[in-house]
């Protein structure tokens, strides 16, 4: 296993500097090494891991090149293209595991990815996308299901980290340029300090909004975390070969909450016609968003681009779905 020096994390405010210790960087590439507690986790207690994926476009047919995992004194790059899908299928385990919680923002299209190309059904996802928003609400700060804060705007924020990931946007440019830039080996130093600033913060962040997180938000984060997860991940069988949603705890259910069922809806749009459900620069569905309390993914590039997906309350869905229906009207 090659064993990268450590790298200096990013530039952060005076006063969180202490918090993120430099820890050194492996690069993957067969079984052999990757850390014991990830491939076998503990059975009486739950691991917690930094988690992210790199590819080309990834997405199902976006090919994945490089998967990530933080522990807290290391970080594991997880070569596939070197390893190919022997050292991903070992990962499989790990990855649907409920002993290891997967810290990740924004788990859609890794998911996605991951289920299409190797079959695996990402499971126990601490998204931070989702906690952000969860926090906000708990502290006042009511935002729109559609409002989300991106990975760079986390970094930012002086609750949580106070980095300026200002690289980010350097990989973006280069990715635009050359959409093989994942695939390159050896991977360059601006490649593993990409890769590893990715997960390097996430544990960090966890440990901070689990300490603002009441119980109530952990459920729904637990719930919307496995929504986004299997949400661009399409079957025939309606998810029945995945883990079941997490129930509503004991604890919740005794003190007499009943909070209406959250689910995600798949509409199919008629060919030719999703321009209807978007409407002229976006109006149509900008419309659908700000009438639903319930968050409206469109495919877009990455298809499916034939389907619209909403995830909230049942009945915040079913009107979402109406609205939507609506617009595919002929006049």
């Amino acid at each position: 296993m090659a064993c990268h020096p450590p790298l200096d994390p990013l530039p952060t405010d005076s006063d969180s500097k202490s918090g993120f210790p430099v820890v050194p960087i492996h690069i993957v590439s067969s079984v052999s090494q990757l850390p014991p507690e990830f491939l076998d986790p503990p059975s009486d207690r739950q691991v917690v891991v930094g988690f992210d994926c790199e590819g080309i476009d990834l997405c199902r047919q976006g090919a994945l090149c490089v998967m990530q995992i933080a522990l807290c004194n290391a970080i594991y790059l997880v070569d596939a293209v070197e390893g190919g899908e022997p050292l991903i299928q070992a990962c499989k385990h790990a990855l649907e595991s409920p002993n290891i919680m997967k810290v990740i923002h924004d788990c859609k299209r890794d998911s996605e990815a991951l289920y299409f190309q190797f079959g695996i059904k990402l499971n126990n996802v601490f998204d931070t996308q989702i906690a952000y928003s969860l926090i906000e609400e708990q502290e006042g700060r009511k935002q729109s299901p559609n409002d989300h804060i991106s990975f760079v705007g986390l970094l930012a924020d002086p609750r949580y980290c106070g980095v300026s990931y200002l690289e980010k946007e350097e990989v973006r440019v280069l990715l635009r340029q050359d959409p093989e830039f994942w695939t390159y080996r050896p991977m360059s130093e601006m490649m593993i300090r990409a890769a590893a600033d990715d997960v390097r913060f996430l544990l960090s962040i966890y440990h901070k909004m689990m300490e603002k997180l009441d119980k109530k938000s952990l459920w729904y984060l637990a719930l919307r975390s496995s929504l986004y997860s299997r949400c661009f991940c399409i079957n025939d069988n309606d998810y029945a070969d995945w883990p079941s949603l997490p129930p509503l705890p004991d604890n919740l259910v005794a003190e007499g909450y009943a909070p209406e069922e959250e689910i995600l809806s798949i509409l199919n749009v008629p060919p030719g016609k999703m321009g209807r459900v978007i409407g002229k620069k976006g109006a149509s569905i900008q419309s659908v968003k700000e009438s639903c309390n319930a968050e409206i993914i469109i495919g877009g590039t990455k298809g499916p681009p034939d389907k619209v997906f909403i995830i909230g309350p049942v009945r915040q869905v079913r009107k979402a779905e109406a609205l939507i229906r609506g617009s595919l009207l002929d006049l």
